[in-house]
């Protein structure tokens, strides 16, 4: 009776296993960041690159993870703030119908590096204090069409300040544009 049990228990975590869809695949796309509660800033235009992996459940439900590096920061009157991530969201994926699906989920960022240019006496750039760290929360659709190609539209909201001794939280739009490998 035992052994059967067993047997009925595998086939069925088995049976369960092999029916979850894998994608793994890149993506890559353009951010519109602006870093708010500071004064003079404006929304900066960058890129995003990366790779994703993810794991669909049941029909309606599904996660994919991402490791992009993303360029964010502002801009302002005579010259730029650049900040430069990889950041790894994690988002639970909804489908509504078929490839549609909605997204929601944290995303963990690492400065690589945060310069600030300013023009005017002249081109020259010093450290820009950043916070090493980023902690935000991702918001978006997307579709996953049949043929490999995904595409998606994301917003963050940050819960970490950006800068050292400053309130200030990124807030990203992104578009991005992916390929499934399987």
């Amino acid at each position: 009776m035992k052994k059967l049990i067993v047997a009925v228990i595998t086939l069925f975590i088995g049976t369960t296993a092999f029916s979850q869809e894998i994608d793994l695949g890149v993506k890559a796309g353009v951010n519109f960041s602006k870093i708010s509660d500071v004064d003079n800033l404006s929304n900066k235009t960058g890129f995003q690159a990366g790779v994703f992996a993810g794991i669909k459940f049941t029909d309606k439900v599904g996660l994919q993870a991402d490791v992009l590096y993303s360029q964010q920061g502002a801009e302002f009157d005579f010259g730029k703030f650049d900040v430069n991530y990889v950041n790894i969201p994690i988002v639970l994926k909804y489908y509504l119908v078929q490839g549609l699906n909605v997204q929601a989920g944290p995303q963990f960022g690492f400065v690589l590096d945060d310069d600030i240019y300013d023009d005017s006496f002249g081109v020259h750039s010093v450290e820009g204090n950043a916070e090493k760290s980023d902690v935000s929360a991702v918001v978006g659709a997307g579709y996953d069409f049949p043929f490999g190609i995904r595409v998606d539209a994301r917003y963050n909201f940050g819960f970490t300040d950006v800068l050292k001794d400053e309130k200030s939280k990124n807030n990203v739009f992104s578009l991005a544009l992916g390929y499934s490998f399987l």
